[in-house]
């Protein structure tokens, strides 16, 4: 497990992450507190997945195209 800080994660960073943590919690060698501890972080990572393909969602919908299909330009997106 890394010691990185879940919010200064890129989104490929937690989805590796997350795969080692599902990993080991589907092996089931771990103990009981450390299974706990691994859930807890995946819960993190998940969430940090999720808010970044969100962030990443709501950029492609504000690239404008044109009549041909081809981007034109961005609409401006709230909070971003």
């Amino acid at each position: 497990m890394s010691d990185t800080p879940v919010a200064d994660m890129t989104f490929e960073q937690a989805m590796a992450e997350l795969e080692q943590v599902v990993g080991r919690l589907e092996r089931g060698d771990v103990a009981l507190d450390e299974s706990i501890t691994l859930y807890e972080r995946g819960a993190a990572l998940k969430k940090r997945c999720e808010a970044k393909l969100k962030e990443a969602e709501e950029k492609v919908a504000a690239i404008t195209l044109d009549g041909d299909g081809q981007p034109s330009g961005t609409k401006p997106v709230e909070g971003l």
